[in-house]
């Protein structure tokens, strides 16, 4: 499943020169391991379609309007959980001390939750152990397969897939629970909205991170925003 993963790590991130030069090889590695059934491939294929014949700045245009300029399609898993909290900044710290133990290095300058790091750091994991840990957040991927098929675009594809990987398909209840975030509508709404706490990714390694700790935290920002939904 490595591949398969790889591949949709690579359809998820910013649309690059070089991605679009190999969006072949993509779609070929996808076929070749054979991980997702015709249904879900054939979701992928206007997508594959957009990177071989658009110009690469509409594209990355495209990606921008959609993941940089909505918070409710954010690609940083636990934005939709805890979202200013500070329960965010000590969950992204155990999933960077769960990279670590596991031996997987973040190449590029992005938070540990971000939806594309978080999958290659799947690929590397036995494939059980990968499936447990992307069920975690499957209410998540459900809630943003289900904003991006609103806004008729072909991302939806990838997630479809990704919740097939995942083996679980969420509650209703588990994604309704989930904030349903209003977009800002303003320069300063955007700037408050997006400010983050700080966080320390060179704290001690304490215990190692496991899926069930990682659901128990999602769990958790669950209870939060309905506790939270009910007092205001």
């Amino acid at each position: 499943m490595k591949y398969t993963l790889r591949a949709l790590s690579a359809l998820m991130a910013y649309p690059s020169e070089e991605l679009q030069a190999h969006i072949g090889a993509v779609r070929e590695a996808l076929h070749g391991e054979a991980e997702l059934p015709p249904d879900a491939l054939a979701r992928l294929e206007p997508l594959f379609d957009a990177f071989a014949s658009q110009d690469l700045f509409d594209l990355q245009a495209h990606y921008c309007e959609l993941f940089d300029s909505s918070r409710a399609l954010s690609l940083h898993l636990f934005e939709h959980v805890h979202g200013d909290g500070r329960q965010r900044g000590q969950a992204m710290i155990d999933l960077g001390q769960a990279y670590l133990a596991r031996g997987f290095m973040m190449r590029e300058a992005e938070l540990p939750d971000y939806l594309p790091m978080f999958l290659e750091f799947l690929s590397i994991l036995p494939q059980e152990e990968a499936e447990e840990w992307l069920s975690q957040p499957a209410h998540v991927l459900e809630a943003l397969e289900q904003r991006l098929t609103e806004r008729k675009t072909d991302y939806a594809g990838v997630l479809h897939a990704l919740l097939h990987l995942s083996k679980r398909r969420p509650s209703t209840g588990n994604v309704q629970d989930l904030p349903d975030y209003r977009d800002p509508a303003t320069p300063d709404e955007i700037d408050r909205a997006w400010e983050d706490a700080p966080i320390n990714f060179n704290a001690p390694l304490g215990e190692t991170t496991e899926p069930s700790t990682l659901m128990t935290r999602l769990r958790a920002a669950q209870r939060d925003a309905r506790d939270h939904a009910k007092g205001g």
